[in-house]
């Protein structure tokens, strides 16, 4: 390394730094501490501070105007699927359908189902009180084995959120990485779901096995608080909750059809945005019927998302900011020739950037927007498909959640886990869907 990238290096290095020091020690919040970071990197690499003013301007704007729609709106949905009591209805009746034995594989393909079109926070604040309570009747009240049992039950939930937040768009992290890297939204939606189900299955039943012994569980901090109306039909439930995804997937498959390609209405179906903007206008009459009109309804729903939008917003924006300045002074390109001269595999220097920035910041899609932005030099450089850097990139991106991670306090406050126990159990879960996809794209690699 020449003098230049050896400042650059430091610099990107002192940025993260410090914005990890004002997250974790300060107290501060992402948006905060990451927009400090990102100022830190761009002055102490050289740019001027007009340039560097400049650059935090794009990146915040570019992820708001993009991922920012797709987080909002799925956040809404969460938030009608929450107060409606569909998620609760198509947990309760999958689970009353399964026997004790089977019950962990029920709650991860409730979680996978349900956790599609959400949000992570928003599928995690949705699904964990319902599965709480349901492995709380189905274990019983007495006997030492009873807090490992009812874990058995929550931990496969956890893993089926995980996977698909990390592998499977329309999830603002997958997806803003596909659009960053030219990748095909189709081909990453199909190898993403398939590493999703096996690492979902050794990260969740499998694993809790063995970190779930000795856990004693103490009374959850929070509780599920929905309004008191007549929950929707299930099947209803089901449709709504699936509707996003089958839209994109009609529209992406749609154009693989001789003389459909460019079709208008597959291209706007294909569209994330339009999706789930169109899936939010059905939803609202369906979920809540007549009394869609009253004043009570229309304040929690758009309470509860906006509540949620505003923190989530912010912290992306400021994650955005820190991947523009990192690009503008040059890191992109700084990867990409060092991937060239030491023959590192692009999809593990991904999953490194992204893991980095995870144990940094705390926010996984965070990682995500910071590690795309610095890839595509590397991606046009190496000729890997964009599709596996994405599902790489997304791996990484959950490794090893933290105190930084306002994941881990959710976590533990609707389980009841003591901090300890919530780094050997939670942590150690995410650690697996990372460290497992991330084999598992790689082995991928040699077959596509």
């Amino acid at each position: 390394m020449i003098g230049a990238d050896m400042r650059l290096v430091i610099a990107a290095l002192a940025g993260i730094g410090l914005a990890v020091v004002m997250i974790v020690r300060g107290r501060l919040h992402p948006f905060i501490g990451l927009l400090c970071g990102a100022f830190t990197v761009g002055l102490l690499a050289g740019l001027p501070l007009p340039e560097v003013a400049k650059a935090v301007q794009k990146g915040v704007g570019d992820i708001i105007g993009g991922t920012g729609l797709v987080v909002a709106l799925g956040l809404s949905l969460g938030a009608m699927l929450h107060l409606s009591g569909a998620a609760a209805s198509l947990a309760k009746a999958a689970l009353r359908m399964t026997g004790v034995q089977a019950a962990p594989w029920a709650t991860l393909g409730i979680a996978i189902v349900v956790g599609l079109p959400l949000f992570f926070e928003t599928g995690l604040v949705l699904l964990l009180p319902i599965v709480v309570a349901a492995a709380e009747e189905m274990t019983g009240k007495d006997g030492p084995e009873r807090d490992a049992a009812k874990l058995r039950l929550i931990m496969p939930a956890l893993a089926g959120l995980g996977v698909v937040h990390a592998l499977v768009p329309p999830h603002p992290g997958p997806l803003l990485a596909v659009e960053a890297l030219g990748a095909s939204l189709g081909k990453t939606m199909l190898y993403g779901i398939a590493i999703a189900i096996p690492t979902a299955i050794i990260s969740g039943p499998l694993l809790a096995k063995f970190t779930t012994r000795g856990v004693r569980l103490e009374a959850p901090v929070l509780h599920d608080h929905a309004l008191a109306i007549a929950p929707p039909a299930r099947l209803l439930s089901l449709l709504i909750v699936l509707l996003p995804v089958l839209m994109i997937a009609t529209g992406e498959l749609g154009q693989m059809i001789p003389g459909m390609k460019g079709a208008a209405w597959l291209v706007a179906a294909s569209n994330p945005v339009v999706a789930l903007l169109l899936t939010n206008l059905i939803a609202l009459p369906l979920l809540f019927g007549r009394r869609l009109r009253d004043a009570a309804i229309q304040t929690a729903v758009w309470h509860e998302t906006m509540g949620a939008a505003g923190a989530i917003l912010l912290a992306i924006g400021a994650g955005g900011a820190l991947k523009q300045v990192l690009v503008t002074a040059g890191l992109s390109d700084l990867l990409a020739r060092t991937v060239l001269m030491y023959s590192i595999s692009p999809l593990l220097l991904g999953w490194l950037v992204a893991v980095g920035i995870r144990l940094a910041a705390g926010s996984a899609t965070v990682a995500t927007i910071t590690a795309v932005g610095i890839m595509p030099g590397v991606v046009a450089s190496s000729g890997v498909s964009p599709e596996l850097v994405v599902l790489a990139i997304g791996a990484g991106s959950v490794f090893f959640s933290h105190v930084n991670d306002p994941g881990f306090w959710l976590v533990k406050s609707y389980v009841g886990t003591s901090t300890a126990d919530t780094f050997r159990t939670w942590s150690m879960l995410e650690t697996a869907i990372s460290v497992v996809g991330l084999a598992l794209v790689m082995a991928l690699s040699y077959v596509v």
